[in-house]
């Protein structure tokens, strides 16, 4: 096996009628205005949704899931209203071209305003004036080194945050914010171009050559085939996995109403079975937790087998090495999961680059006019023009940084490595899809630095701005809006779509998105005040975000030196990656995946590890005695149990937003 391709594409394992690419004629595979037009109306209560949810209660979370299920939930209701049109008026009804157009905008906008994006920039901008007591010192400490342009300081404006019932809209309120809401927009519209543009130039090789599978988009490329109006709803099987699943979430709803129904939770927070283990070293195992989320194991049922077996494999395998830490009286931060995690990642992007270096030579000749180039004519924008926007994006980065006051020497490690990333996890995504990478902890560039360096080569002002970026480079990575992007680009190659607009539709989501969520998110925190307490029994969205103020003044009272046993943990990292990587390039039969290694090591699989067990047992049932019929057949259930859940799940998050309560959570986060 090349190292070339890290998976096959299983695309002859899946119903034909999700292979087919619809032939569409040029008025039918556009990016029309009507469909951005949509997309930006409902972005706003979206956002809203999302913020809501999220961020006030964390309690429903849209957004952790790779298949974003408020998105999901939007094109049902638009592909029903979409099925009524057709009888009428054909002609108006929207095409599957516009319903991904929708799709994209709305999964972009989404990821910006999700659990691990803006809302902890945003809740977090005054923080460090708020909270700045003679005690913590904060006042001499930090307030220099946070760039005033992209904060809040007067605590008179600030007061309705934290206190709550108090008017937004209102000159001196809104007037104060206006100005870090269009900075902080402007930065995450040129962080995102560059995330788009580095697509355009990935694309065709990743999915025309390679193939790639792209799981995280059978679903709503399945259910949005021919605007809707596909043989997909008429299946039976689908039907039955959308009602067991549907019911199932009626029950659970209904029993948080009235809990003297009789109940049983799928709900990771339900079984622990770390308890069992109270006993030195084996206690040091800490919380097992054992979800059966059916739409996890759906989508699970969909990855190829050796990923599924080893997102759960590697998950225990790092509470084994935390046992075996115990056992040998090693302390802690061992075993270093963090670094671990980013040196699989850092070695997924080397892979990443090696798989795609002869088309990126191509790119280049074609951006200079050299002979042996590629035709890019059909690409959503030439690569010229890409390279071109790359340049002018990061400019204004740099720029804009400088003025923050970072240095330029961190400024280009630490976006280097974000982007190195941000590529890892989509080029992951595309290949594989795992149902979420939670990344939660310092699997970040600013840890990757202080390990390398310490503190005192960044200096207050590199970590100031580092820690007012928490949505770029802070923790979880779930609702990271690259891996979107290209899988768009991708929905979009099988719908035989016409893509030149499709980039002008991203951008407007990222401006609009991020727009839609300040304005969502500071108009709730006047409202409701920030030490709300959210419905999972934790302090409020606001207060809970001092952290990163904490984790400030830490590193600027006792500065760290680099630290050996960190860089050590990030080599091996790289290295047990690269080690899994040709052992799978050599032996066909290897069943661990790198891509399980380093996105199992920090504790998000925890959600759904077991979910995963089941599904790989089930394929493998279905694959083993049943063969390739069964499976295709096996598949239209699974999309139905996922529809299912995702329709009357999110109703019950809909409706908790309608009736400003928290109700039934039947996802995980």
């Amino acid at each position: 096996m090349s190292i070339d391709r890290f998976e096959k594409p299983q695309d002859n394992l899946l119903p034909s009628s999700l292979l087919k690419t619809e032939k569409a004629t040029s008025l039918e595979s556009v990016v029309t205005w009507r469909s951005i037009f949509i997309a930006l109306l409902l972005i706003p209560p979206n956002v809203f949704w999302v913020v809501e949810t999220e961020f006030i209660w964390h309690s429903g979370h849209p957004t952790t899931i790779s298949l974003f299920w408020n998105v999901v939930l939007n094109l049902f209701f638009l592909i029903l209203i979409n099925l009524g049109i057709k009888q009428v008026s054909p002609k108006s009804a929207l095409t599957q071209a516009e319903f991904i157009t929708i799709y994209a905008m709305l999964s972009i906008a989404s990821g910006l305003a999700g659990h691990d994006a803006l809302a902890l920039t945003i809740p977090a901008l005054s923080h460090a004036f708020w909270f700045a007591t003679p005690e913590n010192d904060w006042a001499d400490l930090i307030h220099s080194y946070i760039p005033e342009f992209l904060v809040v300081s007067d605590k008179e404006i600030l007061r309705g945050v934290y206190d709550g019932e108090t008017p937004f809209y209102n000159r001196q309120i809104m007037g104060a914010w206006i100005r870090p809401t269009l900075w902080w927009t402007s930065f995450i519209m040129a962080v995102s171009t560059i995330m788009i543009c580095l697509n355009v130039m990935v694309r065709q090789q990743w999915t025309e050559h390679e193939k790639l599978a792209y799981p995280i988009i059978q679903l709503p490329m399945a259910i949005t085939e021919h605007g809707g109006a596909a043989g997909f709803f008429r299946n039976r099987l689908f039907w039955y996995g959308f009602i067991v699943a549907g019911f199932i979430d009626i029950w659970h709803g209904l029993a948080f109403f009235f809990p003297s129904l009789p109940d049983f939770s799928v709900r990771h927070n339900a079984r622990n079975w770390g308890k069992f283990f109270t006993d030195r070293p084996w206690n040091a195992i800490g919380n097992v937790p054992v979800p059966l989320y059916p739409f996890v194991i759906a989508l699970g049922f969909l990855l190829p087998l050796d990923l599924s077996f080893s997102l759960w494999f590697f998950y225990l395998f790092s509470k084994i090495q935390q046992v075996i830490g115990s056992a040998l009286g090693i302390p802690g931060p061992f075993p270093y999961p963090f670094e671990q995690s980013i040196g699989g990642w850092l070695s997924i992007f080397i892979m990443a680059v090696l798989v795609t270096r002869r088309h990126l030579a191509n790119v280049w000749r074609t951006i200079w006019g050299q002979a042996n180039g590629i035709d890019d004519s059909q690409e959503p924008i030439s690569y010229r023009v890409a390279s071109l926007l790359i340049f002018m994006a990061g400019l204004y980065i740099l720029w804009f940084t400088l003025k923050a006051g970072m240095t330029l020497w961190i400024i280009i490690p630490y976006f280097l490595f974000f982007y190195a990333l941000s590529v890892g996890i989509t080029r992951v995504r595309a290949e594989i899809g795992p149902p979420a990478h939670e990344m939660a902890g310092m699997c970040n560039g600013q840890q990757f630095l202080i390990n390398l360096l310490g503190t005192r080569p960044l200096g207050g002002r590199n970590l100031g701005f580092i820690t007012l970026n928490w949505w770029m480079s802070g923790r979880g990575y779930r609702e990271h809006i690259m891996p979107h992007q290209l899988e768009s680009f991708k929905m979009a190659e099988r719908a035989s779509m016409n893509t030149k607009k499709l980039v002008f539709a991203m951008l407007l989501a990222v401006i609009w998105g991020s727009l839609v969520t300040f304005w969502a998110t500071l108009s709730e925190l006047y409202r409701l005040g920030g030490a709300i307490t959210g419905a999972g029994g934790g302090i409020g969205p606001s207060i809970g975000h001092i952290g990163q103020f904490n984790w400030l003044s830490g590193l600027l009272n006792f500065p760290r030196e680099p630290d050996l046993p960190a860089i050590g943990a990030m080599a091996g990292g790289i290295g047990f990656t690269f080690f899994l990587m040709v052992m799978r390039s050599r032996f066909m039969w290897f069943p661990l995946h790198p891509a399980g290694y380093a996105i199992s090591l920090t504790g998000g699989v925890g959600y759904f590890w077991s979910c995963l067990v089941i599904a790989n047992v089930i394929k493998w049932l279905t694959l083993q005695f049943g063969g390739a019929g069964s499976y295709r057949k096996a598949i239209m259930l699974m999309f139905g149990i996922m529809l299912g859940e995702y329709v009357v799940g999110a109703f019950w998050s809909v409706l908790s937003v309608a009736i400003q309560q928290p109700i039934y959570d039947f996802a995980p986060g």
